[in-house]
């Protein structure tokens, strides 16, 4: 009994300890709730502290920095206006020297449009000098007062004349010193003879210079009548330079010229049987003008002898020719005709290059 009483009261005490222990570990648990719910709440508070501050923050940066730009505006405009107030202050401080400045600037364009005006005058009058003096050295050429070509022809080796009944008798000892060559008319058309051709002919043979004999074309003959009679008249070229065509306007032709089919036809005949028979190409005597209606494009494998007598053959036939008749007013010793002057020429190469133009076969 007593025993069975100890083993009631050790359960009795156990039962109690246990809900002692219970009882301090639910107080236990309960308290780490109650913990955990400040915590919570604490963590919830810290947090919401922390978000109001960085907002707040923020708003503060932000206010800060709209201010300082409105700082910034505000500094510019400030400077704006001292800059400004500056220039306002330059401008009231130096009105006389932009009244100044402004006077030399008109000043200056004044003088400037004196100096263009007077300019424009000087190139005006220099124009005006120069086109009075081409204009009257102009007519001076034209009437052979002022003569260029004599000039220009000094740097051609080889001269020479050409000459007809109008330099009337011919001491050719005489006439031929200084020269090289002479062109003696023999014919015109297809009957004329020149007068003196036979005596110029064979008192110029005794001379040292190169010879020819020239015809004068008709633009009423036919060609080959006026070619017969040229050989019939002349002969033999032996020695002598090539036969001469001298093709150029006379009487009316100039204001009424010949058909072009017609001449070239006639011309053709005529230079074709002087080619066979002395078998060498005949020379070309022309002006420019009738170079141009007749020559060009026909017949410009022939030697050319041009008529340019106030100015160099270039200027019209560039290097085609071969011979120049640069002055037909020239005045030597060994003649008295009627005509006072004579024809004076340049061949445009060397003596050697003049001998290639002679006849070198004996006709028979």
């Amino acid at each position: 009994m007593e025993q069975t009483k100890s083993v009631l009261a050790q359960e009795n005490l156990d039962r109690e300890c246990l809900d002692n222990k219970n009882l301090v570990t639910k107080i236990d648990g309960d308290t780490d709730k109650n913990r955990d719910r400040e915590g919570l709440k604490y963590e919830s508070l810290k947090y919401e502290n922390s978000d109001a501050e960085n907002l707040a923050q923020e708003n503060f940066d932000q206010a800060n920095l709209g201010q300082g730009i409105s700082d910034q505006e505000s500094l510019g405009t400030d400077n704006l206006k001292i800059g400004n107030l500056g220039q306002e202050d330059e401008t009231n401080k130096n009105p006389e020297r932009d009244n100044l400045d402004q006077e030399d600037l008109t000043t200056q364009k004044r003088a400037g449009k004196k100096t263009a005006s007077k300019r424009r005058w000087f190139w005006a009058a220099g124009i005006c000098a120069l086109t009075a003096a081409a204009f009257v050295t102009g007519t001076l050429i034209l009437r052979k007062e002022i003569k260029i070509n004599p000039i220009l022809a000094e740097r051609y080796e080889v001269h020479g004349v050409d000459v007809s009944h109008y330099q009337g008798t011919i001491d050719w000892d005489v006439l031929s010193q200084d020269l090289d060559f002479a062109f003696i008319k023999a014919t015109e058309g297809s009957t004329h003879v020149d007068d003196r051709f036979q005596d110029n002919w064979q008192a110029a043979e005794q001379t040292h210079l190169y010879l020819g004999a020239y015809h004068f074309f008709s633009f009423d003959s036919e060609g080959h009548k006026q070619a017969a009679s040229y050989i019939d008249t002349v002969g033999s070229l032996d020695g002598k330079l090539a036969p001469v065509v001298d093709v150029e306007y006379y009487g009316n032709k100039k204001s009424d010229p010949p058909g072009r089919t017609e001449v070239i036809e006639n011309l053709r005949a005529m230079l074709d049987t002087l080619e066979q028979h002395y078998e060498i190409k005949p020379i070309i005597y022309t002006t420019y003008t009738v170079y141009n209606d007749y020559i060009k494009g026909e017949f410009e494998d022939y030697p050319l002898w041009v008529r340019s007598v106030y100015c160099p053959p270039s200027v019209f036939w560039g290097n085609k020719w071969s011979f120049w008749q640069y002055m037909d007013t020239a005045m030597l010793d060994g003649y008295a005709g009627d005509q006072k002057y004579i024809d004076m020429n340049v061949f445009r190469g060397t003596k050697q290059e003049l001998e290639n133009l002679t006849i070198q076969k004996i006709m028979y």
